[in-house]
């Protein structure tokens, strides 16, 4: 239960931190750090809560405002990049960059409060 919770509050606050527009793009780290140090778990569930609700958000957050624009602009930077032209290629390591930085966040958090 607590995992599911801790997934579900690091979607909620990474989606609510996203809507503001002024903070920079790695905010939803700390939102991963606060969840991770508020729900106690062991280290690598904490990683994996905060890596599976930001890998969800942010993949489905980039096929949304991809789909809106038929994925002209992510065909074309998959073509610049090594990634054979694929839109979903770019979309899944979209939503792995953020879910490792997130996830990372959450497992220092896991240390930080298994400090105390």
């Amino acid at each position: 239960m607590k995992f599911i919770t801790a997934l579900a509050l690091t979607i909620l606050l990474g989606f609510a931190l996203g809507l503001y527009g002024q903070l920079p793009w790695w905010s939803y780290a700390i939102s991963s750090l606060v969840v991770a140090i508020t729900i106690h778990q062991k280290p690598g569930k904490a990683f994996l809560a905060g890596f599976l609700g930001m890998f969800l958000l942010w993949s489905v957050l980039a096929f949304m405002k991809d789909n809106a624009n038929e994925h002209l602009l992510a065909t074309k930077v998959a073509q610049i990049l090594p990634l054979g032209g694929s839109y979903w290629v770019l979309i899944l390591l979209t939503g792995v960059l953020g879910g490792l930085v997130s996830g990372l966040a959450a497992l220092t958090g896991s240390f930080v409060r298994q400090s105390k």
